[in-house]
């Protein structure tokens, strides 16, 4: 475990286009290690696509990206800019597992298959040692009795929890959130919050991109509020909900109220 003085995620001065359309602006954003930082913001702010870029899902034209310290390389410039080192990209994703809103996981497989598959293929684990450390991650999310069942025959809370469980099989040193109840209705919803503040009182880095803002103001130590593609604002969870300063922030916190 890093010490509370780790910068595990650092990004500074992240752009990224799609074309002439620009997306993110000028990003700086730290997770230290066993913060919980939610992103903000209307739709359409950036807060997705930061997330995917911090991953290296999304390709950024400009800024650094560094885990633990370690700067992502890259090549080219601009449109053309890419990771120049597949490896560190693959190495570097083992240790950031994502979890989507619309769940991304394998219709074909058992949840408990599905738990275990990165584990085994990616990490070359030993099978027994995955196995039983995937049934006790399922127990952990509160569906072990489902573990031989497949994804379409669960509800989509089971789902998401099921798919939080295949994050947490790779032991990453952060998790990514992009949405992770906004698929669900408010009571499937509650049960994956529950799971999600299991996590943070665990002390785990999260990055959480959401639009629950009462998930963000119980979890979160650090907020940041996006808006058109610029960190807008950025706070403790009762500055920014308590006293917001910019006009923006007090728009949007007074429309999703």
């Amino acid at each position: 475990m890093l010490d509370n003085d780790t910068s595990v995620i650092e990004i500074k001065g992240l752009h990224k286009a799609y074309g002439d359309l620009q997306v993110l602006k000028g990003i700086d954003i730290t997770a230290k290690s066993g913060s919980v930082v939610a992103l903000i913001g209307s739709s359409g702010s950036g807060k997705s696509t930061l997330l995917r870029c911090c991953n290296m899902l999304e390709t950024s034209q400009e800024g650094s990206i560094h885990f633990q310290g370690e700067p992502v390389k890259w090549q080219g410039s601009g449109h053309n800019r890419r990771p120049s080192d597949a490896s560190q990209v693959a190495r570097l994703r083992t240790n950031l597992s994502m979890v989507f809103q619309q769940f991304n996981l394998w219709a074909h497989m058992t949840i408990l298959q599905n738990v275990m598959e990165a584990p085994v293929t990616v990490l070359k684990q030993d099978k027994a040692d995955v196995e039983m450390r995937a049934r006790a991650l399922l127990e952990k999310v509160g569906i072990s009795e489902k573990c031989d069942a497949y994804p379409a025959q669960l509800s989509g809370g089971q789902q998401q929890r099921a798919a939080i469980a295949r994050a947490l099989a790779m032991e990453p040193q952060a998790l990514l959130f992009d949405e992770p109840t906004s698929a669900l209705d408010p009571e499937l919803e509650q049960e994956v919050v529950r799971v999600i503040k299991d996590l943070a009182s665990e002390g785990r880095t999260m990055l959480i991109v959401t639009h629950d803002m009462a998930l963000a103001r119980d979890v979160a130590d650090h907020i940041i509020f996006l808006h058109q593609g610029l960190v807008e604002e950025e706070g403790s969870p009762s500055a920014i909900f308590g006293a917001p300063k910019s006009q923006r922030l007090q728009q949007f916190l007074a429309a999703v109220a």
